[in-house]
């Protein structure tokens, strides 16, 4: 018999980049007194990871725990990237119920579509919130239209499309049901939570279930997993089934049992079905894995996840001056590293090559491979890593590869140049509509690789004021070549250290990636060169002194401001020839051969591109 719990409601709050969920989050826990009112709490608490406070994004999704009129409100903070998808259909696995955070002013964009699109596959029951109605270009009514018209696209049923709204001021702690009526905290929305959408629903006669849907480590406890309790009960020192994905099974014992309160997590003695926990004491535990009944073991579905489209190639680094900066520096510290990732995060595959110090990487996007190598850069790491691609598959003798759903906000003025853009990288426009202001938003069917390295393009062409987002769009056949990079590079001739005199005269040759003082070798690169080939260059020249006297006064040396190139411009610019050097201190651009007398010479543009083998 199923029946519904009443105390406890598990919800994941989704939504696109910068649309304030983890604001709101914030706000809910000020107000339902999970702090001290004397407690120092930073912005964007949920934010823990340093990364996301610097990006301003969520990348993992984190729970917490809330309490509110005697109800335990489990709440998970999901990704608002497309790249970090599999975090988001990790977690909708342990919720009944979403809210569905949107800008009032920008409305469903194409994350608020990829995700909202996986809750109602699964059956969640969604409560929409319209949020930052403050905003001077605020259009709530416009925006909930096309919120009706996204549920009717993504084929909600009738129950789910009788959604309720709130609308909320996250920065202010404000919700209200009606907007002539302003809100002065978050009653309304915890009232929606708690009254429109369901407990978790429990069966009485179930045995132990309990899926791993997330990894954490504790220096005291060892591995964590996350997940929720379907079945049964789970407590400290029982003896249970842990049922693997490919269907191997062993016993396994829990030592410890963890839930939440606000941030905090907490030893608890008890979980049954619907509670949202931490269990400690299974030490080879995966993502996907069940801790059933050690009597009858049945095993949960595996989690199942949208196939990756990116591949890079990781590699010990060869460069002359390896090892000066990280203390991680060997094939067999990297692919340990790579293999914890593969392990922690089922969207990222790993797999050997021919040589014994490259791993072929492949991930959702270029977004989520450039978290890892900035995360493992900063744990100590030396590397060096090639230009993204994408993988092909063959279907019925067809060559297919990945299809981006584009969407970009733009000013009027600038949609003939990002037409002319996204034409030369084989895009095709699907819709085109004024958004009011002078914006126009046009959506475009674009292949996966024609993306990579866009987006500075983008917003050069439009002076930093377009807004361009991407979701996976499915698979197409080949497309045919695509003009990648036009302009070669400059790539230095020897070791030595970038003097001014000698940038001053290659300045007008191109624009330059380092400063004067710079240290280099050969094969490095130092800049883009006006030319579509590349160029050998000595940036270490000095001028000649003599103890003559000139008969005129030396021109003085007037440098441009260099271009810097951080991980992501990095990753866009280079090419299949040349790979990035990320240790703890730097970034470079190098050439793959770094002798120049064994370099293919020719201008880049008659290299012909042919569609890659199937991976």
């Amino acid at each position: 018999m199923t029946t519904r719990r009443h105390d406890v409601r598990n919800i994941a709050i989704i939504a696109h980049v910068d649309h304030g969920k983890t604001t709101l989050v914030d706000a809910m826990l000020h107000q339902s007194g999970v702090f001290r009112a004397n407690e120092q709490v930073v912005e964007r608490v949920m934010d823990s990871n340093v990364l996301e406070r610097e990006r301003g994004i969520t990348i993992l999704a984190k729970n917490t725990s809330i309490t509110w009129e005697g109800v335990r409100i489990n709440i998970v903070d999901t990704p608002g990237h497309a790249d970090f998808g599999a975090e988001v259909e990790r977690t909708l696995a342990m919720v009944d119920g979403v809210v569905l955070l949107v800008d009032a002013s920008e409305g469903p964009l194409p994350q608020t579509r990829f995700v909202l699109g996986k809750a109602l596959a699964l059956g969640l029951e969604p409560a929409v919130c319209l949020n930052k109605i403050d905003r001077a270009d605020a259009r709530p009514a416009e925006v909930l239209d096309e919120i009706y018209g996204l549920f009717i696209d993504l084929g909600a049923n009738e129950h789910q499309i009788e959604f309720p709204v709130v609308y909320t001021n996250a920065r202010a702690g404000t919700a209200t049901r009606a907007l002539a009526v302003p809100g002065t905290d978050l009653q309304a929305l915890f009232d929606v939570i708690i009254g429109k959408l369901p407990g978790p629903a429990i069966d009485q006669a179930a045995t132990t279930q309990f899926q791993a849907n997330n990894l954490a480590y504790d220096d005291y406890v060892g591995r964590l997993a996350i997940g929720r309790v379907v079945g049964g009960e789970l407590r400290p020192g029982g003896i249970y089934t842990l049922c693997r994905n490919d269907g191997a099974q062993s016993p396994c014992k829990i030592t410890r049992l963890y839930g939440w309160q606000g941030l905090k997590r907490i030893e608890i003695e008890r979980a049954t079905a619907g509670d949202i926990v931490a269990v400690a004491g299974v030490e080879d535990i995966a993502i996907g894995d069940t801790i059933a009944d050690a009597e009858l073991p049945m095993p949960l579905p595996s989690i199942r996840i949208d196939e990756p489209t990116i591949i890079m190639m990781f590699g010990v680094n060869t460069s002359p001056w390896a090892g000066r900066d990280g203390s991680r520096v060997t094939s067999r510290q990297i692919r340990d590293r790579l293999d914890l990732e593969r392990h922690r995060n089922v969207s990222i595959r790993l797999d050997d090559t021919d040589a014994t110090d490259i791993f072929k990487v492949v991930g959702r996007g270029e977004l989520q491979l450039s978290v890892l190598i900035e995360t493992m850069r900063r744990e100590g790491y030396e590397l060096q890593v090639s230009k993204p691609n994408v993988i092909v598959r063959q279907r019925a003798g067809v060559v297919e590869e990945p299809m981006e759903l584009v969407v970009v906000d733009v000013p009027g003025d600038y949609v003939g140049a990002v037409t002319q853009l996204l034409g030369l990288r084989r895009g095709i426009m699907t819709d085109m509509r004024p958004m009011g202001a002078g914006r126009v938003r046009v959506e475009y069917a674009v292949p996966s690789r024609g993306l990579i390295g866009f987006r500075s393009h983008f917003l050069t062409e439009t002076r930093g004021t377009g807004i361009i987002n991407a979701l996976f769009n499915g698979w197409k056949p080949w497309h045919g070549p695509i003009t990648s990079r036009v302009n070669g590079a400059m790539v230095s001739d020897r070791d030595g250290v970038a003097t001014p005199y000698a940038l001053f005269n290659l300045q007008e040759r191109g624009v330059l990636f380092v400063p004067a003082g710079t240290p280099v070798y050969e094969g490095m690169i130092v800049g883009e060169y006006s030319r579509d080939s590349d160029l050998d260059v000595n940036v270490c020249r000095e001028k000649k002194l003599t103890n003559m006297r000139a008969s005129g006064h030396d021109e003085a040396v007037r440098l441009s401001p260099h271009r810097p190139m951080g991980l992501e411009e990095c990753l866009a610019w280079i090419d299949d020839d040349e790979l990035m050097e990320v240790t703890p201190q730097a970034i470079r651009l190098r050439k793959r051969e770094r002798r120049s007398a064994l370099r293919p010479r020719g201008p880049r543009s008659q290299r012909v591109h042919a569609a890659p083998a199937p991976a």
